[in-house]
Parts: C-alpha cells; sequence; structure tokens
C-alpha cells in the first residue's frame, strides 16, 4: 500500500529500542504483534479481512450497476485511499476540504464533499487545489440561497471567476443539514442554474440518521425519503436544471446503504443517472454497532458474504489487584468508545505466540485514559499480568483519529505493512 512513509519512536506503539524504518521496508524487520517486538496498546488491521472488505463493497456496488465513493473521513489514511481507488472505486468522499487535500496524495481525480463550503478560506483552498490539478473533479453541497449567496459573495470579493461543481442536498427535518421541503429544493435549484459561481450536478441525500437497527422503523423511514429525492430529482430534471450528461444521485453511511439503492438505480426516472454510494466504514468494519446493522442488510438483501471485521486494538494485562478485575494497557486514548465499550475479542498468555477466543463472559466495563477495565468471573480461569488482550471496536472512525499509524498485519499477527493516518 502507497504512498510510503517514515514511522518511528515518535509513533505510539512503535518500539522505542528500533530504528526509524520505512513502511515499504516494516515486513524485513520480521517482526510478531504476539512475540511483544512492539508496544502496546497497538492497534493493527488484519490484511486479509481488509482486502476482502475493499473487494465486497466494490463487488457490491457493480452488481447492482452504481459506483462506490467511499467517505475518507473514516481513515483519514492515504495508503487506504490507494488500496480503495486501486480495488475501483470512482472516486472518494470527504467533509472538508483539508480531508480532500489529503486524498490528493493517493492519486484521486473524482471526490464528493458531502457536506457545504461556506467559509472564504475553504473556498480558497478548493480554488487553489482545482488550479493545482486540472483533471480533479469536485462537487460539494449546496442547501440553501443564504450559502450560495455567500459563494458569489466570495466570487466577487477574489474577482474569480471560477464555477464550482456543487450537488443540491436533500434533509430530513429534524436531522442534519439539506433542504427540507420540495418547494425549497426546486428554488435552490433554479437560483444555482441562474448563478454565475456554481454549475448543478445532481441531487444528494443522506440517510444515516433513520437508522434505528430495526427494519420495521428503517425500511419505510428511508423509503420515504428515497421517494422524495427521486420526485425532486425529476422535477429539477424536467426543468432543465440538471446536466446533460451523467447527472448524479449520491447517498449513503455505513449503515443502512443496502436501502438507498432504488434511489441510487434512479428508480422511476427517465433517463440514467449516476448512482454514487459514499459509504465508508465497511473498509474494516466493526465488532459492534455496524456488525448489527450488517446483519439486518445480509437478511433484507439475502447475502451470503459481507464484510469482516479487520481493525483491533491489543493491550497487555497489567495489573489484576482483585479478584474479577484485569487492567489492561488501553484506554480512551486508544480506542472508540463514544458508540460502547470495546469488546474482548482474543485473548494470548504471555509467552505463547497463539492467540485464541477470548471467554464470552469477559467484558470491558469501563476505560480511563490509559486503562482498561476487563472484568471475568473469578470462580475461572481469568487473564494473568503479562497476558496479551485484543479488544474489538464500535465504530471505527473514533479509534482511527486516535493513532497516526497502525501496522497491518497478516493471519499470524506477523507485521506486514502499515498506515499513517492524517488528521
Amino acid at each position: 500500500m502507497h504512498p510510503d512513509f517514515s514511522i518511528d519512536g515518535r509513533h505510539k506503539g512503535f518500539p522505542l529500542a528500533a530504528g526509524p524504518v520505512r513502511a515499504s521496508q516494516l515486513a524485513e524487520r520480521g517482526w510478531n504483534v504476539l512475540a511483544d517486538d512492539l508496544a502496546y496498546p497497538l492497534a493493527v488491521i488484519r490484511r486479509s479481512a481488509l482486502e476482502h472488505n475493499v473487494r465486497w463493497m466494490q463487488a457490491y456496488a457493480r452488481d447492482r450497476r452504481i459506483v462506490l465513493a467511499p467517505h475518507g473521513k473514516t481513515t483519514m489514511s492515504p495508503q487506504l485511499f490507494d488500496l480503495q481507488l486501486r480495488g475501483g472505486a470512482w472516486g472518494l468522499t470527504f467533509a472538508t476540504i483539508h480531508q480532500l487535500s489529503v486524498g490528493l496524495e493517493a492519486g484521486l481525480r473524482r471526490a464528493i464533499i458531502a457536506n457545504q463550503v461556506v467559509a472564504p478560506a475553504d473556498l480558497d483552498g478548493l480554488d487553489v487545489l482545482l488550479d493545482r490539478h486540472q483533471d480533479l473533479r469536485v462537487w460539494f453541497l449546496v442547501d440553501s440561497i443564504a450559502q450560495l449567496h455567500c459563494i458569489e459573495d466570495w466570487a466577487r470579493m477574489r474577482g474569480s471567476r471560477r464555477v464550482f461543481d456543487v450537488l443540491l442536498e436533500v434533509g430530513i427535518p429534524g436531522q442534519r443539514t439539506g433542504v427540507r421541503t420540495r418547494d425549497d429544493a426546486l428554488a435552490l435549484a433554479r437560483a444555482i442554474g441562474a448563478s454565475a459561481s456554481v454549475r448543478l450536478g445532481g441531487i444528494e441525500c443522506y440517510e444515516g440518521g433513520l437508522a434505528q437497527c430495526d427494519s420495521a422503523h428503517d425500511v419505510p423511514a428511508v423509503t420515504e425519503l428515497v421517494r422524495r429525492v427521486i420526485r425532486i430529482a425529476a422535477e429539477c430534471d424536467a426543468l432543465g436544471l440538471l446536466p446533460a450528461e451523467d447527472p448524479i444521485l449520491s447517498a449513503g453511511g455505513s449503515a443502512i446503504f443496502d436501502l438507498v439503492v432504488p434511489l441510487l438505480q434512479g428508480a422511476g426516472l427517465k433517463r440514467p443517472f449516476l448512482g454514487v454510494l459514499r459509504s465508508g466504514c465497511y473498509v474494516t468494519h466493526d465488532q459492534g454497532n455496524y456488525r448489527r446493522l450488517l446483519r439486518l442488510i445480509e437478511q433484507r438483501a439475502g447475502l451470503r458474504d459481507s464484510l469482516q471485521a479487520a481493525l483491533e486494538v491489543w493491550a497487555m494485562v497489567q495489573s489484576v489487584p482483585e479478584p474479577g478485575l484485569a487492567l489492561l494497557t488501553c484506554g480512551r486514548r486508544d480506542i472508540s468508545h463514544d458508540q460502547e465499550m470495546p469488546s474482548v475479542q482474543r485473548w494470548a498468555p504471555r509467552g505463547v505466540q497463539a492467540a485464541q477466543d477470548a471467554p464470552a463472559s469477559w467484558k470491558i466495563d469501563a476505560l480511563n485514559d490509559q486503562h482498561a477495565y476487563l472484568r471475568f468471573d473469578p470462580a475461572r480461569d481469568g487473564p494473568a499480568v503479562g497476558d496479551r488482550v485484543a479488544l474489538g471496536i464500535s465504530h471505527p472512525c473514533t479509534t482511527f483519529d486516535k493513532w497516526r499509524w497502525m501496522a497491518v498485519v497478516d493471519d499470524a499477527w506477523t507485521v506486514v505493512d502499515a498506515i499513517e493516518t492524517r488528521f
């Protein structure tokens, strides 16, 4: 995985006694997590699961005649962006202009900023990137005439003739950004069409806020959103407000992405649209919230094969101060905890270079900044000081942003590569 980068003792988890190394040369060290060659805690990505997920999601999109623009905010890793693009992704999605600039290091040439761009400094930045990369196409979201005025004011202040590509965002009452009504959407589409500073490329929505991990709720709620967006797209097209070629329909978080496929396929529209799916967390998946949501997708879509959890954080048992409690060298600074506590996945006794499934009764019930509280049944065998424990996560985004690098390992936990993050 490229681009290459250097790792040294300034990176958490890298052994201070070792000299700096390029990621491309890391495999030559022969390090193994379970040989205690690296420091704990250590975030690792299993290569086999990672590559499976990239292939699986690309095939999922291809089989449904849509394209994939994975959300880069999940990992902010140029190496993973490169992997996704080489795997067939149409482009990438970002939330900010800074994130877009990182994506360009991986050779990106098409991107969606799934967010409103308003600030003059951000418009300056996008203008510079578009000048620097003449073959780059970027679409960002517009959801109000007030935002449109901000863009036009920027153009006047800068004396710029730049025409930005935009998508009209349709929102959900009480939730995130996006126009709330059909009338507002059509008024905004007309205003965009009359502006010299922007060019309307298509229609966008975000359905993830509707997810309740309950198909009885999620299916009708997203279906109603899909119908509303389709109606707005059809009216904008009938008014001649969308491009003659490849108008975009875009949606898709990581929770209920199957339910927006009819929208992305342009169901009921009179001509082809380009359906762009923006899911991001699939690349490493998780062992918590997204795992539960994926099971429902599997049921709804009749899938026999799906995503695998690729990311985990290894920690060492540093203290067993009382029966039933072990303290691990991993805390809030190291692992996701915004949705739920980490789960105990694997266990390797001290001195043993092999991992086994952890007992189902082992639970993490609290985190400090640098400690995890592992509870176990004191009447049974528990972990001992020096044992290693692999923790699974819920919501990969907030584990990635705690690490400047992550080791990529094979199925024997030998380090074969690395990725960096650029938050």
